[in-house]
This record gives C-alpha cells, sequence and structure tokens, in this order.
C-alpha cells in the first residue's frame, strides 16, 4: 500500500502533520525499515500486559480482546479494520479498542511498523474512575492528544522496568482518564457499582480455568438466574462469562509457553481439548497462531 492510498482512510489525522509529531520521550524509534517481525513481550502484571511489536504486511488476522487495548504507533502506518471502517494511525496518534470489538492489524506502507500497546482489564478501568458498571466507550479509534500521548508514553516507558504498586495505579489512573476524556459521555457518573454477586462469579472463573464451569454454579454463587448473568456480567466485564473464563484459560497457556511447556502440553495443562482447540481459540483472540506467537515473541 502507498502513502498516498491513506488518504480515503477514516480516522487519518493527515500523513505530513502526523509524522512530523516527535513521540514521547522514552519511546523514541527510528523510521528506517522494519528488517523482521518480532513481538517483545514487556510484562505480564495481573489485569494489565504490555507488548511491543514490529512487522511488516499484515500482521493480525480478525480477533478480539477481552480488555482495552490503548496503544502508540511509533514508527510506520498502522492499519486497521475496525467497527465496519478501515482505519489508519500515524506516529503521533493514539489507538484505542474497546473490549470485545472485532480489529485486525497491519503495516500500511512497505517500510513496515512498530507500535506498542497496554491490555488493561475492564474492571481495573471501572476501579480507577471511582465507579464500576459503566465502561466508558471511545468510538474513534485513533485519538489525537498531545497531552494524553505524552502521559502514556511515559506510562508505556516506564513498564519496561519492573513497577511499583504505586507506579501501575499511576499509570491505570492516567489511562482511565484518557478514556474517559475521549468516550462518548465523558461526564457520566453511576453510583451503582457491580454487585458483589459478579464479582464473586468473576473470582470463580478466574480460580477454575482448566475446567468448563457449568451455568448452575453461576447461579447458585450469584443467586440469580443465568441470563441475568450473563447480562450483568458483560456490562460489568465488556464480556461474557464465558469469553472471560477461554481468555483466562488462554493466558494460563500461555504462561505455560513462556515458561518453556510445549504448545501441545501448555493446552492440556491449561485446560483445552487438545492443541487444536487451543488454536482455534488462541486465533480468536490474538490474530495469530500460538505457534507464530512463540516464534515472534522469541526473537
Amino acid at each position: 500500500m502507498s502513502d498516498n492510498s491513506l488518504r480515503g482512510y477514516v480516522g487519518e489525522t493527515g500523513p505530513d502533520a502526523a509524522i512530523a509529531k516527535a513521540p514521547s520521550k522514552g519511546l523514541e524509534r527510528s523510521c528506517s525499515d522494519v528488517t523482521g517481525d518480532r513481538l517483545r513481550l514487556l510484562g505480564g502484571l495481573s489485569g494489565l500486559e504490555h507488548i511491543e511489536a514490529a512487522f511488516r504486511g499484515d500482521g493480525f488476522s480478525p480477533h478480539r480482546h477481552d480488555t482495552y487495548g490503548i496503544g502508540v504507533t511509533l514508527s510506520g502506518v498502522q492499519t486497521f479494520s475496525y467497527r465496519g471502517s478501515r482505519r489508519a494511525s500515524l506516529p503521533g496518534n493514539i489507538i484505542v479498542l474497546h473490549p470485545d470489538e472485532l480489529h485486525d492489524g497491519a503495516a500500511g506502507t512497505e517500510s513496515g511498523l512498530v507500535y506498542r500497546m497496554i491490555y488493561v482489564a475492564p474492571e481495573k478501568i471501572a476501579d480507577a474512575l471511582g465507579h464500576c458498571g459503566v465502561l466508558p466507550f471511545v468510538a474513534d479509534p485513533v485519538v489525537s492528544d498531545a497531552v494524553f500521548r505524552g502521559q502514556l508514553g511515559g506510562a508505556l516507558a516506564s513498564l519496561d522496568e519492573e513497577p511499583s504498586e504505586l507506579a501501575v495505579d499511576g499509570i491505570l489512573a492516567t489511562i482511565a482518564d484518557g478514556l474517559r476524556r475521549h468516550s462518548d459521555d465523558p461526564g457520566s457518573r453511576v453510583q451503582r457499582g457491580v454487585s458483589a454477586a459478579m464479582i464473586a462469579c468473576r473470582e470463580h472463573l478466574a480460580s477454575n480455568v482448566v475446567r468448563d464451569v457449568p451455568s448452575q454454579e453461576l447461579e447458585e454463587i450469584a443467586g440469580l438466574d443465568r441470563y441475568t448473568i450473563a447480562r450483568q456480567f458483560r456490562r460489568a466485564f465488556g464480556t461474557s462469562p464465558h469469553r472471560y473464563l477461554v481468555m483466562r484459560r488462554l493466558d494460563t497457556a500461555r504462561r505455560f509457553v513462556r515458561d518453556g511447556l510445549g504448545l501441545a502440553d501448555a493446552a492440556y495443562a491449561a485446560g483445552f481439548a487438545d492443541q487444536a482447540h487451543f488454536t482455534r481459540h488462541f486465533r480468536r483472540a490474538y490474530g495469530i497462531t500460538p505457534g507464530r506467537w512463540q516464534a515472534l515473541s522469541s526473537t
């Protein structure tokens, strides 16, 4: 794709203006060509995951996370399909992807793409905003905000080290405030928080990732019928109870793989029926196969 072909993309702020913006301190990258695909895992704190990716061409097929994805384009042009439109982000832009929204990812020019992304569990955002039950929704996934960009750049750079609890709290507060500022209803406040029943359901799922949890168990925990649980759970945490369980199972399998376990053994140990079952869910969640993810993250 040529640079000129980007002019028709939704969410573009203008190639010349965006490329002229300098990245935040601590995240500088040259705009030279990307020489090889790579995926750096820069820490996996509870409810907070951080990566840096570089690639040419198509990077990730359509997939969806159960987390917020907030990123910065460091060099190149980042293109992706999101909510029915093709989008483009240039250096200086922030990308905001909402939980459970289908998207892909590609480099928009032949020189390739480098970007960083932080994935934040919805409950962390709700907690940081001082209320639960309503999650901020940013309609335009390509955000131009120099102040937020500077704050986010500093936050991402600090995650390269082992951040303290206080540092992580500050990072979450920064991200939550930025999301609320750019959301459809930035002034909204809801007094009613997530019910103890939904928190108990989430904790039960997180503690039982290696087995299938029947709906009856959640009904007994919550004292509600399964359909009410499904509606309230999605409202509180941005996804369904089943998908939350599968994503935590994928987190467990990825941890096993990083620790050196083979893909088949990691799949079985995390509760998947077999490696093929693991691969299907992995591709739906991350847009690549577990083998490809393992190869990229080990380079």
